[in-house]
């Protein structure tokens, strides 16, 4: 009798641990389980020789160790993405006084552009025990809460990347130190009373007011839920200066590749003027052998150059002129499963 009420007394925590696990917030797979963190690539509309759907996407985690073509569509209700955001959709967070959220973005959904933001969009959604940071360079998404998932007609035709973490609370203390360098449009937030004292510069970027910096530029290293270690740099409008060029491959010391969207005369060239070297992809090559060319990519992305230093950077800013006046940033990480993923992408770049 004992042994049996032993056992069941054991099913029972083993029951509610899994339950504790799988409502806490976090990053979501394909399938909706908690993540440590994923990267998803949505694919151009038009690629070398083919025209696609400009929904289909490639998804990456640390369990699957290369890329994945997703059997979901990106403006559809299932997949990584719509999976995530639908704890704050789904889930009512937004009404919620326990946790905090922010949704933005310089190219918000349905309202007019507004200049003097950084160039810079992503969703927050995190309480006192964790929560994600999902950065993506796709303009007029995510949709306000009240409207539920939604993906931009306007987000087809051009590439687009992802990259949600997730972190316990405490480094969320430092990610929102972050973002009053990016100074991000924050077109939908809440921060409760309940958290005004631990984040007193989001709740004020969440009114509308810019605190003040302490300097044009800051670094800081995250560590995931699971100890992965992630490297932030953002930049304020004060840094006037290329990020990937003049900062982040200097800091990092690696020749960086970098893929980003560069307008016909807008484009700043291959850079090779300082120690380390910045130098433009051009093409990028699927795996299959599909090849586009990076005109029809809205991505922001780099890789160094040389296998040794495995560093990948997902971020906000394109390599144009008009950008170095910009606020904005990029997530860097030394993970060799990213590194490999993103590094076999590159077809040719412009050297120097």
């Amino acid at each position: 009798m004992a042994t049996h009420f032993s056992s069941s007394l054991q099913i029972i925590i083993m029951f509610l641990c899994c339950t504790v696990c799988s409502t806490d917030i976090s990053c979501r797979n394909e399938a909706g389980e908690p993540v440590d963190w994923f990267i998803i690539y949505k694919l151009p509309r038009y690629k070398i020789g083919e025209v696609g759907s400009g929904v289909d996407y490639m998804y990456l985690d640390s369990s699957v160790w290369s890329w994945q073509m997703s059997k979901f569509m990106v403006n559809t209700s299932q997949g990584a993405i719509v999976n995530t955001l639908n704890q704050l959709y789904m889930g009512k967070a937004y009404k919620s006084n326990s946790s905090v959220y922010a949704l933005y973005n310089d190219g918000p959904p349905i309202l007019d552009y507004i200049q003097g933001y950084g160039h810079t969009k992503g969703v927050l959604l995190f309480d006192r025990s964790q929560g994600f940071w999902l950065s993506h360079s796709i303009p007029h998404f995510p949709s306000f809460p009240e409207r539920g998932y939604l993906y931009p007609s306007s987000g087809k035709v051009n590439g687009q990347t992802a990259l949600c973490v997730t972190y316990h609370y405490e480094q969320f203390l430092q990610i929102a130190k972050q973002m009053v360098y990016l100074y991000p449009r924050f077109y939908n937030c809440s921060v409760p009373a309940a958290f005004l004292a631990d984040l007193p510069q989001l709740a004020q970027l969440c009114e509308g007011s810019k605190p003040p910096l302490a300097s044009d530029k800051r670094v800081e290293q995250l560590f995931s839920m699971q100890g992965e270690k992630f490297v932030s740099f953002v930049k304020s409008e004060r840094y006037v200066d290329d990020i990937y060029t003049g900062w982040v491959a200097q800091a990092l010391d690696a020749d960086l590749l970098v893929e980003s969207w560069q307008r016909q005369g807008h484009e700043l060239p291959s850079n090779c003027s300082l120690p380390k070297h910045t130098m433009n992809i051009k093409r990028i090559r699927l795996p299959g052998s599909v090849l586009f060319q990076s005109h029809y990519d809205h991505s922001k992305w780099c890789v160094s150059r040389a296998s040794e230093d495995q560093v990948t950077c997902l971020g906000d800013l394109n390599r144009e002129s008009a950008q170095m006046w910009r606020g904005g940033g990029l997530v860097c990480t030394f993970n060799p499963l990213i590194y490999k993923a993103f590094r076999q992408l590159v077809d040719w770049y412009i050297g120097c």
